[in-house]
């Protein structure tokens, strides 16, 4: 699997929706690829530290705005 491609599917990989033989391609990926295990820790320590911040915390413009930008990501 290429880095481009890791970068496309890694949210399925991370949330485990993604499918035995990507997952098996991705992680084969991973064992050499020291670039992309460091893209994933940065990932998965960002979900985490996002993780603490609850929708009622974020200013209702803020809110919007983030809600915004990931439809038109998903849209793309």
């Amino acid at each position: 699997m290429p880095c481009q491609e890791l970068v496309e599917v890694v949210s399925a990989y991370l949330d485990g929706s993604l499918g035995a033989a990507d997952r098996e391609r991705l992680e084969a990926h991973l064992e050499l690829c020291d670039p992309c295990v460091r893209y994933i820790e940065q990932l998965r320590e960002t979900i985490a530290l996002s993780g603490q911040v609850r929708a009622e915390d974020l200013p209702p413009e803020a809110r919007a705005e983030l809600l915004h930008l990931f439809r038109d990501w998903r849209a793309a």
